[in-house]
């Protein structure tokens, strides 16, 4: 079942793991959205680089830093997403702990990980 995911953190570098991952959800036949700090286009999807509307969103993947996250907090609340990937080096206790009260699911999870073992 495609699960429409957000990466945020997207970049068009090839070694980033934000680039890796939105191209395995694509070849893995999930819509992905895209915000990075840079524009530029991945799998054919533009890559935004400011807050848009969205609905439907599944599944939020983090590829940013905990000191980078606190302007997301409420975006991604209010997209209402069922669960948020912290990538390895995006934990964040107090981002989880508000997603927890607002009955999203925070998972410390590898998203190209999660893929590959049919977790997704």
């Amino acid at each position: 079942m495609s699960k429409k995911t957000l990466v945020i953190g997207a970049s068009t570098d090839p070694t980033r793991y934000a680039f890796l991952a939105a191209n395995r959800l694509l070849n893995h036949g999930h819509e992905i959205e895209l915000i990075g700090r840079d524009q530029g286009k991945i799998g054919g999807k533009e890559i935004q680089v400011t807050k848009s509307e969205l609905e439907g969103v599944d599944t939020v993947t983090m590829y940013i830093s905990p000191k980078r996250q606190p302007e997301y907090y409420d975006y991604i609340v209010g997209l209402k997403p069922k669960r948020v990937i912290f990538n390895p080096g995006t934990e964040n206790p107090e981002f989880e702990s508000l997603l927890a009260k607002n009955k999203i699911e925070p998972l410390h999870a590898c998203t190209l990980v999660m893929l590959s073992t049919g977790q997704y």
